[in-house]
């Protein structure tokens, strides 16, 4: 078990890797393979899967988006402890295409965690911090209705992991970015249909 209080990306990812042992892999296995941290780190996993090639797999968003829906909404009740129903915690895939993602991820992760710092703090504290939780809670409402168009919920999760790596590292300046890309995608969805 990794016991670290590391707050980096590939930390996280390593606790994946590390969790996928077997020939299959379950949520449970990944949770119980970082212990007893906040909710935070476990949102910006499962938003961060939906920006690899896992997206494309037909189920996946709406997986995920009812997993980030759950975390997000305790996070902003104030949880400390992390509650999860037994079908999310039992859910399989092989850990073989764990292991892939965690191998796309890894030149990206190295990226941000050098390009992270303490900034902007007051966008991850107080009720900044609040309304955050609050957007990565309503945000992956529309992710199974977009999970027949090919890797359109990964933007929905491309969002919500800026949201949660600010959150996690203390940088408000992924937090704003968060907040730049969904009025990016909003202004583009008017534009298109409007």
């Amino acid at each position: 078990m990794l016991t670290a209080t590391d707050n980096s990306l590939n930390y996280l990812l390593d606790g994946m890797q590390s969790a996928a042992e077997q020939d299959n892999v379950t949520l449970r296995d990944v949770l119980e393979e970082f212990g007893d941290r906040s909710i935070t780190p476990f949102i910006l996993l499962a938003s961060i899967l939906l920006v690899s090639p896992l997206s494309g797999v037909i189920g996946v968003s709406t997986f995920m988006a009812i997993l980030v829906f759950i975390l997000s909404a305790q996070a902003l009740l104030g949880r400390k402890r992390l509650w999860l129903p037994e079908f999310l915690l039992n859910k399989q895939m092989k850990s073989a295409h764990l292991h892939s993602v965690v191998r796309w991820l890894r030149k990206p992760s190295l990226f941000f965690d050098r390009h992270s710092g303490k900034r902007l703090q007051f966008m991850t504290t107080g009720p900044m911090r609040v309304l955050t939780l609050l957007m990565c809670t309503i945000l992956p409402i529309g992710w199974p209705f977009l999970e027949f168009v090919p890797f359109a919920s990964s933007t929905g999760g491309a969002t919500v992991a800026l949201f949660a790596f600010g959150l996690f590292t203390r940088d408000g300046l992924y937090v704003l970015l968060g907040y730049l890309a969904m009025l990016g995608v909003g202004v583009a969805f008017y534009l298109v249909f409007f």
